[in-house]
């Protein structure tokens, strides 16, 4: 059993063409920032048997164009560890692309690397403990499952969300490069830079929850490109989808 907060179509955002994006309930970070608050507790959304989804996959099959599958986002997949590999194994055998998104945080990631044809993780710091602070959780297993990941060839693609009071300064800047640059070694991989917006306020609002994000957590354009040039110079692949 899966339990979903929502699904749906979207092309070309959350992994190549027109995707089956299916957020799956819960997650263990607490970023102040999160676009989909709903999704944060694991208890709630919609409860749905692997075997309903991997039909609801088959029927799907004439929408997957320009490259597109199935991605599982959430919350966070690896918090539904067991229905997501299970549903990953058999979409993925059927011969349908297949992508998650995570925070990496999770031991168990590497069991779903060969289940994957890309792999899209969030890299919100460099530093543990100013990770820990913000989030919640240390960054410690997502930079390991990082090295493995690239190790064992998978298709990856790092996410950073800019948020102008946390990890968008210059300085910052220089350290995602430092950590990236000590990993590039052991394979490819691309990163794409997603500046802070506030998307999400609304559904705080609806929820009764605070939203504690200020304008200060918003990126200009120069700082974008400052800290997009530092990547650059450290050769760094940037993306933009």
């Amino acid at each position: 059993m899966l339990y979903l907060f929502q699904k749906g179509f979207h092309y070309n955002q959350d992994g190549p063409g027109n995707r089956l994006i299916y957020h799956l309930q819960g997650c263990n970070m607490r970023c102040p920032w999160c676009s989909n608050p709903e999704g944060l507790s694991f208890t709630g959304g919609d409860g749905y048997t692997v075997d309903a989804l991997v039909d609801e996959v088959k029927r799907s099959r004439p929408m997957f164009f320009d490259g597109g599958g199935v991605t599982l986002t959430g919350g966070e997949v690896t918090g539904q560890a067991d229905g997501a590999l299970a549903l990953l194994s058999r979409v993925h055998g059927m011969g349908v692309s297949t992508c998650i998104e995570t925070n990496g945080t999770s031991p168990r990631l590497p069991a779903f690397f060969p289940h994957l044809d890309l792999l899209i993780m969030d890299v919100k710091h460099y530093d543990t403990e100013k990770h820990r602070a913000v989030t919640g959780v240390s960054n410690e297993m997502t930079i390991k499952n990082l090295a493995l990941a690239l190790e064992a060839g998978v298709k990856t693609l790092l996410r950073i969300p800019l948020i102008g009071t946390f990890n968008a300064s210059e300085a910052d800047a220089h350290g995602f490069a430092a950590l990236f640059s000590a990993i590039k070694e052991k394979g490819d991989f691309s990163v794409e830079l997603l500046s802070y917006h506030e998307y999400g306020r609304t559904k705080y609002e609806k929820l009764g929850l605070p939203y504690t994000m200020g304008k200060d957590a918003f990126v200009s354009r120069e700082a974008f490109e400052k800290f997009a040039t530092v990547l650059r110079d450290a050769g760094i692949k940037l993306i933009t989808t």
